[in-house]
């Protein structure tokens, strides 16, 4: 109690301080104050309360699995060693933090059923008081990098134990820093579902089963022979292995432990499932069959597939790579046998939150699962899970495992009985997918519009790219001299939002060798996790000069780091037609009225160069409708605090043709191809070589992307004929399929079917008939069976007449 007393004294007394020599972040955070300010760009800016890092926080890691039990530090703020932490997320789940000997303070992340970045609070008097704040980042398992979780070795094995052939030891490691502790206890936790489908009653529950060892070395690996769960555990068929001090009670919530990831539990259902895995898992099919029959049809909702490799991994507002069956990373596709890459939709369907799987083979094919059990397949919960994630459907991971993954291996891995499955989970065709239309600055700056009209624009300042009044969409550029010597500029910051969402801007640093993602104003790191789930809004980050930022309306914008400049690409699907204003163009399919101003006129002469630069001047932001960041006085001073548009800065407009320019030669060189005309400017204008160079990959690279989004007409699956097959499994434009009939039928209709321009199969309906020999045999075989039946038939009637004369003889005897 005393502790508690001195911790709440000495938090009073540090509030005063603050507020006596300026105003506090305490409870402040994110705010401009008076005097000093505790928004995250204060730090930049110089400004910052004197208490800002001690109240607006930022903590190490930054995340962790939603399943919680990560220890991290809170950075630069201060601590008596009496205090008692206690951590508040998202302002109703709480975990017992600590101080460690150096007086550094600690939080336990706890349990989610979401993911995103959570916000949280520390109060350090034991709850009675919470000052600071920060935010955490809950991942996915399947996204988490594995040194943050338990690993099961053959993580296969630990699926199929008990089915034929499976057997012997399991063993799982895990990073003994994850868990301070000299003894662990191995818990198993158990995933449920409860309540009625699509009803607010409708929960899903994490629950403690049983430990699997307790008092164990912290020495980061554990073995045991598994054996049937006794009671009820059995019950349980998706779980995770959670390790954790022993010197917490069974089953204790948000304490630190490392987990596995959740994963069917084969290991440790019930006796009648090792002596016929088969029929248990028949029988766990045939039940899900049936509760799938009462469920609504989700299939209608969910958007097509691609038609080819190529259009799924161009269409990166949309579609995203499936973690487990990726090209780049060997195509280890343990659900999807035959494929090599496989996609997801990114958003979930609105109504049901269904995701959608597309599977593709090494010719770039789409894989179909009525041809093969590698093929695409749907899904009635999305494995992302989708906002507001929390409850099925949509939590994420874990929903997916009950509807979609379980039944799998009850119908297909764990019993050969698959066309239950593929029953409810048939694979989309591509006939309704629409491709998205793209645009794209680069170099500097250069635009090609959605209907492909191209231009350079070299204005100084501030300007909108695209905006979508209906769609809600606004993505800004700003410009800035390529060096203080030359009459260009070039791309170095893109801010965008959709709607109500984050506002995400992406930006040149580190002497235009990287790039810098700002998220609502503040710097975000890529260190621990490449994918981010934000508000309105997906981030992907693998390279520090890559980004892709992926909005709800499946508008996607990529941007790319090249020699010093961004090359920013627009993809728009067809929802978008009519609907965009900006440097980008009107997307409406027309090249003709591209280029509008932003007082609503068209520009008359597309060539002359004073003109379009009259064009892109008219797209100069206002203020108000301003998205990036202002963290340095330079931005301040030269974009905030000055018109957006600066007209003092005048470009040159064509470029010199002097055969004594030094670098007219590599000009010539380099140049060559679609593009040279870009590319020869920011050589000869922009006096950069490398910066040329890129601007001709750019070029191409455009050039290659809206050849793989062009649209591919689809004829539909071809199914064989009854009492036949077929050859071929590509059922676009050109592509042709052989029908054959098995032996003993005759084939009737066409032999050859051909997928046609209009979209249809040519020839005739392909049917397999009994031939004439067959129906001779058949015939004979019937005449064959009536006549014995006649004879047998003749043969009893005889018996039973001479039994009868026999009985009566001797009747006649006795009497």
């Amino acid at each position: 109690m005393m502790g508690r007393f001195t911790a709440v004294i000495v938090a009073l007394l540090f509030s005063c301080i603050s507020s006596t020599s300026g105003q506090t972040c305490e409870k402040n955070c994110g705010k401009n104050l008076d005097s000093c300010s505790c928004h995250t760009t204060c730090t930049s800016l110089a400004n910052c309360c004197a208490d800002y890092k001690e109240y607006c926080v930022d903590i190490s890691p930054y995340s962790g699995s939603l399943f919680g039990g990560t220890d991290f530090i809170i950075l630069d703020a201060s601590f008596e060693t009496a205090s008692e932490i206690e951590c508040r997320f998202n302002g109703n789940i709480s975990t017992v933090g600590y101080v460690d000997d150096g007086g550094t303070g600690h939080c336990i992340s706890p349990l989610l059923y979401e993911t995103g970045w959570i916000p949280f609070e520390i109060s350090s008097d034991n709850g009675t008081t919470f000052t600071r704040a920060g935010t955490w980042l809950s991942v996915h398992t399947g996204k988490l990098d594995s040194k943050f979780k338990a690993i099961l070795d053959n993580s296969t094995k630990w699926q199929y134990y008990g089915t034929p052939n499976v057997g012997g030891t399991l063993e799982m490691t895990w990073n003994t820093s994850l868990v301070r502790a000299e003894k662990v206890n191995i818990e198993l936790w158990g995933y449920r579902e409860t309540g009625e489908p699509y009803t607010e009653y409708w929960l899903g529950e994490w629950h403690y089963l049983y430990s699997l060892a307790k008092d164990h070395p912290n020495n980061g690996s554990f073995s045991f022979l598994p054996k049937p769960a006794e009671n009820s555990f059995s019950s349980s068929e998706l779980g995770s292995v959670r390790v954790s001090s022993s010197s917490h009670p069974d089953g204790m919530w948000n304490v630190q432990a490392a987990w596995t990831e959740d994963h069917a539990l084969a290991w440790h259902l019930e006796e009648n499932f090792r002596k016929d895995s088969a029929g248990w898992a028949l029988d766990k099919c045939l039940a899900w069959d049936e509760l799938e029959n009462q469920l609504p049809n989700f299939l209608s909702e969910i958007i097509d597939c691609p038609c080819t490799l190529a259009q799924a991994r161009a269409d990166t507002g949309r579609f995203h790579t499936d973690y487990g069956c990726d090209i780049e990373k060997g195509s280890v596709c343990t659900y999807h046998p035959g494929s090599v890459h496989c996609v997801r939709a990114i958003q979930a369907s609105p109504k049901y939150g269904a995701g959608q799987q597309c599977c593709y083979d090494s010719t770039g094919t789409q894989v179909l699962t009525a041809d093969s059990i590698g093929g695409s397949t749907p899904d009635r919960a999305h494995d992302w899970g989708s906002p507001p994630y929390k409850k099925p459907p949509r939590i994420p991971g874990q929903s997916h495992w009950i509807y979609d993954v379980l039944s799998f291996y009850y119908c297909c891995l764990w019993s050969d009985n698959c066309h239950y499955y593929f029953k409810h989970r048939p694979s989309s065709d591509c006939r309704r997918y629409k491709s998205p239309q793209s645009a794209v600055v680069f170099g500097d700056p250069h635009f090609i519009t959605f209907d492909g009209t191209s231009y350079s624009f070299n204005g100084k300042g501030e300007y909108t790219l695209v905006i979508s009044a209906e769609k809600q969409l606004t993505i800004q550029g700003r410009t800035e001299p390529v060096t203080e010597t030359t009459n260009a500029t070039k791309l170095s910051s893109v801010a965008m939002r959709e709607a109500s969402s984050d506002i995400i801007e992406v930006r040149l640093v580190s002497g235009n060798s990287d790039l810098e993602v700002l998220l609502n104003q503040k710097t975000l790191s890529f260190t621990e996790q490449t994918w981010m789930d934000l508000y309105g809004a997906f981030l992907f980050s693998p390279t520090s000069t890559n980004v892709t930022v992926m909005f709800p309306s499946g508008a996607g914008v990529e941007v790319r780091q090249r020699e010093g400049t961004m090359t920013t690409t627009v993809l728009l699907p067809e929802d978008f037609k009519d609907a965009t204003l900006g440097l980008l163009g009107k997307m409406n399919g027309d090249a003709k009225d591209d280029l509008v101003f932003s007082n609503g006129s068209v520009v008359q002469n597309s060539s002359n160069p004073e003109e379009l630069f009259s064009f892109g001047a008219s797209w100069a932001i206002a203020n108000e409708s301003a998205l990036f960041t202002y963290d340095s006085e330079y931005l301040l001073e030269t974009y905030y605090r000055a018109p957006r548009h600066d007209t003092s800065f005048i470009p040159v407009f064509l470029v010199p043709e002097s055969p004594d320019d030094p670098l007219a030669n590599q000009a010539a060189t380099i140049c060559s191809g679609g593009g040279s005309q870009f590319c020869r400017y920011d050589i000869l204008v922009g006096r950069s070589p490398g910066i040329g160079n890129a601007t001709r990959m750019s070029f191409q690279s455009h050039v290659s992307l809206v050849e793989d989004l062009k649209p591919v007409l689809s004829c539909g699956w071809l199914s064989p004929p009854d009492n036949g097959k077929k050859e071929g499994t590509t059922y676009l434009q050109g592509a042709k399929v052989r029908l054959s009939c098995n032996e003993g039928y005759n084939l009737k209709g066409s032999a050859l079917r051909l997928c046609q321009a209009d979209g249809q199969w040519s020839g005739e309906e392909t049917r397999c008939v009994a031939s004439s020999n067959t129906t001779g045999i058949v015939a004979g075989s019937v005449i064959g069976a009536l006549t014995l039946i006649v004879i047998i038939t003749v043969i009893v009637l005889h018996s039973r007449k001479r039994k009868r004369k026999d009985e009566h003889s001797a009747e006649t005897e006795s009497h």
